[in-house]
Formats: structure tokens, C-alpha cells, sequence
């Protein structure tokens, strides 16, 4: 009779021991977030986490059946990794999913989106990354089919409760046009890897030769640090290009200039703002890093539209496996640095 109480005493402890252990969330160091894998998390053609989950020890995974992928994991270092899958309501959604998620304390975790981008050929080349300023969304607006705009307009989209294009350059961004990142943080990280050298291809040399008058196009691949426009609309040209321009200058009142475009980070951003508002997650430790896998419009001698099948056709961009490769080891200098280093980050934000 001893002997069966015991072992229920002792079972009982056991599993009071296991229930104290599982109810004590992982301490999150850092975030990485990406927002498409091409096909297996390992072993095939990558995507945007298939270098993190290799490359960084990514060994646990923790079930995220409330979201679009599962987690992983190195908790000996506290990173973890997530795929949002693509859209600005994906993002949006895993964002939230994960920092509500209470396995994990993510009170003082860095958030590094790490992604492909398109990049104006006036500011950069491709297989450049770019650490972004402030976030504008391409999204929220009205739009007049170009058919029917007036014949002074520049185009037939402009802000919400508007009257046409560029009548509102007062506007505050009260409804998610536009975010300011920590640009303290932002900084500090450029600073850290602008000296980093890039992957260059010879498929990427011919194809910025083709952008004779863009001088920046031109150049090799870079770390560079710019303002970031998201558009769930994968939309591509000249004309669209001369937009962005003015969209970002709009809702910035002239202090960023449009460098990348992408899809997800006005609304990730906006889910950083909630979950910072209910004490889950600190906003200002979020950084974007966007990497050029294509530019973002038409070299000369071709329409928009035959350079969008052209690099179909092709069977991608030029510039993929850089620009992955561009995401990987400007975010995980940063990310190493800030793991390394924690007793000196955990508390203080580094470019504060």
C-alpha cells in the first residue's frame, strides 16, 4: 500500500513538475518573420526562411495551427522564426497569432522582417538591402480607373476622403497610411552592416546594363537605408514607379524617399502597435530589412508589361538567390549582435 501511494505522490509530483515547466514561456531574444518558403523548409529551392531555418539552428518546432506556418526555434539562443505567408491580412494575422501566443515572452524580443523587395532603379540596384525609415501603404486610397481621371491628373489614385491626387499634403496618416519606424534602431543596424559585401551575378550585371539612364542601377549590390512602400497589388512601371515616388513624399511630407516595394509591413507593423499597446511586444525594437530581387520598373526598350513576362519567362528574377542571400547576412549580423550581446540590449535599444 506504501509502495502504490508513492508512486502516486511521486507521479503527481512529476507531472506538477512538467506542468510548472511547460507553463513557463520561452524568453524571445529575437524575431525573425518572413512571409513566403517556395516549397520544403529544407533541402529545396529557397524562400525567405529556408537560409534561417538551415543556417541559424532552427531546430525546435513548436505547432502554429492559428497561423499560416509553424514556428522554430534555437532556444538556446532565443530566436525564433515564423512565415506569415503573403498579404498584408497574413501578416497581419501571424503577427498578432504569434504575440498573443503564450509559450513565448516576447516583452523584450527584436522583430526583424527580412523579405525580398522590388527597388526603384533610380536609388539602387538589385541584390541591395535596404533598412527601412517609415513604412507607407500603398493600399488605403481611392482610385478612378485611368480611363476615366481627368486629363491634368498623374494618375487616378490618391488618399482616402481626398479630392485628387497630392490635394491632401497635410494629411496626417491617422487611418495606417503611413508608420515611422524607431529610425534610432534603423540606423544602428545600416551602420552595422552598410560595409558588408553582397552577392553579384553576371544575370545581374546584364540586366542593370540595361538601365542606361539610371546611374544607381548600375552599381553593385549594397547595404543601403530608405523608406519602403506595401502594396498587396504586385504592380510594376514606369508610371506606377513615378507614383510610389510621390505617395511616399506625400505621406512622409517630404522625409522619405521610396527605395523598395512589397507587400506585408504596414500591416505586421500595425499588429506591433496593438501588441505594444497590451504590454506583449515593444514597437520601437522592429526592424524591416527589404532585399532587391527585381527592380521595380521597365529598363529601356521595353513596356512594363514585357518586362513582367520577361522575368517570368525567365524563370524568375535575376537577382532571387542574392537578395535571399542579401537577407540573410545583413539580419543575422544584426541578429547575432543583439544575441551576443544581450545583457548589454535587453534593456537599452541600441541607437536610443
Amino acid at each position: 500500500m506504501k509502495n502504490t501511494v508513492s508512486a502516486i505522490l511521486g507521479f503527481c509530483l512529476l507531472s506538477l513538475t512538467t506542468l510548472s515547466h511547460a507553463a513557463v514561456p520561452l524568453k524571445v531574444k529575437a524575431v525573425v518573420v518572413t512571409m513566403f518558403e517556395i516549397g520544403e523548409d529544407e533541402g529545396d529551392k529557397a524562400g525567405e526562411f529556408q537560409m534561417w531555418k538551415e543556417r541559424y539552428g532552427l531546430d525546435t518546432r513548436f505547432p502554429f495551427p492559428q497561423s499560416f506556418h509553424d514556428i522554430y526555434a534555437n532556444e538556446d539562443k532565443g530566436v525564433l522564426a515564423i512565415v506569415t505567408g503573403m498579404g498584408t491580412a497574413r501578416a497581419s494575422a501571424a503577427i498578432m497569432a504569434l504575440g498573443l501566443d503564450p509559450r513565448f515572452d516576447l516583452t523584450e524580443a527584436y522583430w526583424l522582417v527580412a523579405g525580398i523587395a522590388g527597388m526603384d532603379p533610380e536609388d539602387g540596384t538589385i541584390g541591395s538591402a535596404v533598412w527601412t525609415r517609415h513604412l507607407v501603404d500603398g493600399d488605403l486610397a481611392h482610385e478612378i480607373d485611368a480611363r476615366e481621371i481627368p486629363a491634368d491628373w498623374p494618375s487616378g489614385y490618391f488618399p482616402l476622403f481626398a479630392n485628387g491626387p497630392q490635394t491632401d499634403a497635410g494629411r496626417p496618416a491617422v487611418n495606417g497610411e503611413m508608420y515611422k519606424l524607431n529610425t534610432g534602431l534603423s540606423e544602428w543596424a545600416f551602420n552595422m552592416t552598410k560595409s558588408l559585401k553582397l552577392m553579384d551575378t553576371e544575370a545581374m550585371a546584364e540586366l542593370r546594363a540595361r538601365y542606361k539612364n539610371y546611374p544607381n542601377a548600375r552599381t553593385t549590390p549594397k547595404v543601403m537605408i530608405g523608406d519602403h512602400l506595401a502594396a498587396s497589388t504586385f504592380w510594376h512601371g514606369k508610371l506606377l514607379n513615378d507614383w510610389a515616388n510621390d505617395w511616399v513624399s506625400l505621406w512622409t511630407r517630404g522625409e522619405g524617399n521610396f527605395m523598395t516595394s512589397g507587400m506585408e509591413d504596414t500591416g505586421s507593423y500595425q499588429s506591433m502597435i496593438y501588441l505594444d499597446r497590451a504590454g506583449k511586444a515593444d514597437k520601437n525594437r522592429i526592424m524591416v530589412l527589404r532585399t532587391a530581387s527585381n527592380f521595380t520598373m521597365q529598363p529601356e526598350g521595353l513596356t512594363a508589361a514585357e518586362n513582367l513576362a520577361m522575368e517570368r519567362e525567365n524563370g524568375g528574377y535575376a537577382a532571387m538567390v542574392p537578395s535571399l542571400e542579401a537577407a540573410y547576412l545583413a539580419g543575422s549580423t544584426v541578429i547575432n549582435e543583439l544575441v551576443e550581446n544581450w545583457d548589454k540590449y535587453q534593456k537599452h535599444i541600441p541607437g536610443e
